[in-house]
């Protein structure tokens, strides 16, 4: 049974920084790219950061590029989003998912297959 457990959220003040971690469990890890996404009250789900399957590419929507960096630890199975700079428009929550690295389009959640039960992020102005 494929698991993904997300941790890290909270509450910070705009400035601050957090760290979202996504642990992975029955699945072979470096088999998947993985993904953040994110969704606002109101909001459609949106694409935030990815990473293919050994971390040499990276993709960042628009609105996090030199904030945001998302890094992996196959060795933990583990998926890292660093978040700083946060801003109240961050404000959501977080979710990681796994898609099967030949067939993922990685802004495109509908090629994940995989997804965390998400973690709220809130940053207070």
């Amino acid at each position: 049974q494929v698991q993904l457990v997300e941790s890290g959220g909270g509450l910070v003040q705009a400035g601050g920084s957090l760290r979202l971690s996504c642990a992975a469990s029955g699945l072979t890890f470096a088999n998947y790219a993985m993904g953040w996404f994110r969704q606002a009250p109101g909001k459609e789900r949106e694409f935030v950061a990815a990473i293919s399957w050994g971390g040499g590419s990276k993709y960042y929507t628009d609105s996090v590029k030199g904030r945001f960096t998302i890094s992996r630890d196959n060795a933990k199975n583990t998926v890292y989003l660093q978040m700083n700079s946060l801003k109240p428009e961050d404000t959501a929550v977080y979710y990681c998912a796994a898609g099967v690295s030949f067939r993922v389009r990685y802004s495109d959640s509908g090629t994940y297959g995989y997804w965390g039960q998400g973690t709220q992020v809130t940053v207070s102005s």
